[in-house]
């Protein structure tokens, strides 16, 4: 059995402009499972960002929301990690994924940062690549030099649909993720 989560941050851009476009994919998860749980997220300036502590599987855990803006995420997310004594192993980052297409979602242990700046970011201040990641699609706009503006722009209505799937999905799976029964859960949601 895996290590199982105590924390599930959600990486995004604070402010409205950015509210529905691809890159706050995580925030949109993390805001779906606080409504879910019933947490309340609130502004945590120690955090630096937007924070919750919810119960799942007779467990206390935490949810974040970077307010940092996606290339400071680690900042965030290592002064709560810090705080609660949360090891990498523990943490799952939910984020938008350039290279899996919109309405897929995987579950990934470790890795590199594959280009993405939160990560980035997340795995400097953590000092460790060892946390896992729920990727949610976004699809790539073709051209390497169209990524920067295709993240900040809002997905099209059926792109949008299959996001929202794909974190229903992850959503569901929810339970076994904090369990650390990470395994089963790839195995269910990359067949999906």
């Amino acid at each position: 059995m895996s290590s199982r989560t105590q924390l599930i941050v959600g990486l995004g851009n604070p402010g409205p402009e950015y509210e529905d476009t691809r890159h706050n994919a995580g925030f949109w998860f993390v805001d779906q499972l606080a409504r879910r749980l019933g947490a309340g997220l609130r502004n945590e300036n120690k955090f630096h960002g937007e924070a919750g502590k919810a119960i799942v599987e007779h467990r206390d855990v935490w949810l974040l929301k970077p307010m940092t803006f996606m290339n400071r995420s680690g900042q965030s997310v290592a002064a709560l990690a810090r705080f609660y004594k949360i090891e990498p192993e523990h943490i799952l980052v939910v984020h938008d994924e350039l290279d899996i297409p919109p309405g897929d979602i995987r579950l990934k242990k470790g890795g590199g940062h594959g280009g993405h700046n939160g990560l980035r970011d997340i795995i400097t201040h953590l000092g460790s690549k060892e946390f896992m990641r729920l990727r949610v699609g976004i699809g790539h706009p073709g051209n390497a030099k169209q990524v920067a503006s295709y993240v900040l722009k809002k997905p099209s209505q059926d792109d949008r649909i299959s996001i929202e799937n794909a974190l229903d999905a992850a959503e569901s799976e929810i339970a076994d993720i904090v369990k650390g029964e990470h395994q089963l859960v790839m195995n269910r949601l990359h067949t999906k």
